[in-house]
């Protein structure tokens, strides 16, 4: 299915790109994730597990087991920490 993928703040830095459009065949966005780390290295380091990064889909936070839907727009961005 064809999904957008964005990416924001540090993570945007990190692999060169905002947002992306992404042929994928993953349900969900841990499925998603695994796809993505196996792509290629900077994904990998990037989005790695032990990584704090959240997810939105649909610009909705969501959990790891959330469905992804086609023309979805999955976001991913670290966490946000503020005073």
């Amino acid at each position: 299915m064809k999904i957008t993928l964005r990416f924001f703040s540090s993570l945007r830095e990190q692999l060169g790109l905002s947002i992306q459009a992404y042929e994928t065949v993953s349900i969900n966005v841990d499925q998603l994730r695994t796809e993505l780390m196996l792509l290629n290295p900077n994904y990998a380091q990037a989005l790695g597990s032990g990584k704090a990064i959240r997810v939105a889909v649909n610009q909705e936070v969501c959990e790891d087991n959330a469905l992804l839907s086609e023309g979805c727009e999955v976001a991913f961005f670290p966490p946000v920490t503020g005073g």
